[in-house]
């Protein structure tokens, strides 16, 4: 049955395949986003051109930190459910501004839910990261880790967030809420800062990379058509879970090293890499590796697309915009 459903960060790398996937089966969707200038926001107007060719679709441009203008969004679009992907994003930036990163991350999310919450809205699907496993977690990571020792402030960021849901819900005993943990996502649209990406334009071009460390760390990474089918499936849950806050790994639980992730855009550029060394960045794990299997049981969650298959898949699209070296 369609369904009317409200995306924040509706125009970022996630969200605008969240609205697509939402849109092509058929749910009315009400985009916000507020454009901010972490990195270009013609390239977020880009990512909506799909969606803004349907007349299922409606973007609000708004501040998920403005409780007025949330409450004004929540009141025209009338969602069944609310998915909350809008955050800032950035592991290494954070370290930078961390006063930043909690005022959107965690009183972002604390402005949606109280506003959620007095407006009748029971159904939430909340963005949080594997970042918030830290260093201490025993691979694969499952979800019954008390993942209480993040190594940056994204990362405790996410955590705080989780830990609101976890509020929310033991006071207001109607809501149904779902953390997503999603680890390292790429794919098409995939923001310009992160490494896939990063990688892929410099080696195009002939350029060094930064390379961090001795290349031994490792990531769990997750093909952008996979992410989604978790973020839909978890919508899809909210409508017959009981109330309470649940939380699911989204990854393809496998693992690889900087080394082999930058073989494989080698492979699939046709271009060698030129290495420019450099020390490991406070704030990065050591690894990431996801146990999937809840949101497998629960969700009916099944990646598909291996890195060994995604990187060619992005290395195709990204040749195949016209402004693939911006």
């Amino acid at each position: 049955m369609p369904e009317r459903v409200l995306v924040t960060g509706a125009a970022g790398f996630i969200g605008s395949h969240t609205v697509d996937a939402l849109l092509a089966r058929g749910d009315e969707v009400t985009g916000l986003d507020n454009f901010d200038g972490f990195y270009d926001p013609a390239m977020k107007r880009e990512n909506l051109m799909q969606a803004n060719a349907s007349r299922s679709f409606r973007l609000i441009e708004a501040d998920i930190r403005d409780s007025s203008s949330i409450r004004g969004a929540l009141k025209t679009a009338k969602p069944d459910v609310l998915v909350h992907l809008a955050a800032r994003a950035g592991v290494r930036p954070s370290i930078e501004d961390p006063a930043l990163y909690m005022d959107v991350n965690v009183v972002g999310t604390a402005v949606l839910l109280e506003a959620a919450r007095s407006m009748g809205i029971n159904r939430l699907v909340i963005a949080s990261s594997s970042s918030v496993y830290g260093n201490d977690a025993t691979a694969p990571f499952s979800e019954s880790e008390t993942a209480i020792r993040p190594v940056s402030p994204y990362a405790a960021s996410k955590r705080a967030a989780e830990l609101l849901c976890e509020t929310f819900a033991s006071l207001y005993t109607d809501l149904r809420l779902i953390s997503l943990r999603f680890f390292t996502v790429y794919g098409p649209r995939q923001r310009p800062d992160l490494a896939i990406r990063k990688f892929t334009r410099l080696i195009e071009a002939g350029e060094p990379i930064p390379f961090f460390g001795d290349g031994t760390f490792s990531r769990d990474y997750t093909y952008i058509t996979d992410t989604v089918h978790g973020v839909v499936s978890a919508v899809d849950r909210t409508r017959t879970t009981s109330p309470g806050h649940e939380i699911y790994n989204l990854g393809e639980s496998a693992t690889t090293t900087l080394f082999e992730l930058v073989s494989l855009i080698e492979q699939a550029l046709g271009r060698s890499a030129k290495l420019q060394r450099l020390p490991v960045q406070p704030g990065d794990v050591i690894r990431t590796f996801a146990d999937i299997r809840r949101a497998r049981e629960v969700l009916g969650y099944a990646p598909h697309v291996p890195i060994a298959a995604g990187i060619p898949l992005f290395v195709e699209w990204f040749r195949s915009r016209k402004t693939a070296l911006v």
